[in-house]
């Protein structure tokens, strides 16, 4: 699943920490699970506004969980709206799917302060692989000029989107034109997955400005 990957490449392997600021990250998954949604025909996007097309539930459990809330209100339509209400906790009900899929682990250790934090994260050296080459996929395709498909590049915009870009090339610096290639090809997205991405883009921006102050 795409927000599952976007997860995967989101935080690290070895801590489950998020690598970028927890609002960027929420706002990335957010984006993956609408687009998953789009994917299989169930929304569309238009001109900032998110609209259902086909209110059949998906066969998974969380993309018909969000399916259902959109059409249950459904005289909210703004993209930006969506976007910021389902990353509130978007991290947890996506890394709650990975753990369905054992792809992951619930590990709870104790602050230092005190109090306890519960991170999801790949526990075994099968669960780590499998999260690295989330990214490695990716990075590989890009270098060798590979054809991808459209889920992959909505992967890649949401990447680029929340910033993860640096990330994903990691070890790969020696290719720049990987980097000028980019644009083009989120612009060669279908309209409504295209625009996803750059309210997206958007919202990171303005969430991130607003934790600046």
């Amino acid at each position: 699943m795409l927000a599952d990957q976007y997860y995967l490449i989101a935080h690290e392997d070895r801590t489950g920490r998020s690598r970028l600021h927890p609002r960027a990250t929420g706002l990335g998954l957010a984006a993956a699970l609408l687009s998953e949604l789009v994917l299989e025909g169930r929304i569309g996007v238009t001109d900032g506004d998110l609209f259902v097309i086909d209110q059949h539930p998906p066969r998974d459990a969380l993309s018909h969980d969000i399916l259902d809330l959109l059409c249950a209100q459904s005289q909210h339509r703004d993209v930006h709206t969506w976007l910021a209400f389902l990353a509130q906790d978007s991290a947890l009900r996506v890394a709650e799917r990975l753990i369905r899929v054992g792809a992951v682990e619930a590990i709870t250790r104790r602050r230092m302060l005190g109090g306890t934090q519960t991170l999801y994260m790949p526990n075994t050296a099968r669960q780590r692989n499998a999260a690295a080459w989330a990214s490695t996929r990716i990075a590989n395709m890009l270098v060798r000029g590979m054809e991808l498909s459209v889920a992959d590049r909505i992967l890649v915009g949401i990447v680029v989107a929340t910033g993860l870009t640096r990330h994903v090339m990691y070890g790969f610096e020696m290719y720049p034109h990987i980097y000028h290639a980019l644009p083009s090809m989120i612009a060669s997205l279908p309209d409504d997955l295209r625009e996803l991405v750059e309210c997206t883009e958007s919202s990171v921006g303005s969430a991130l400005a607003v934790g600046r102050r």
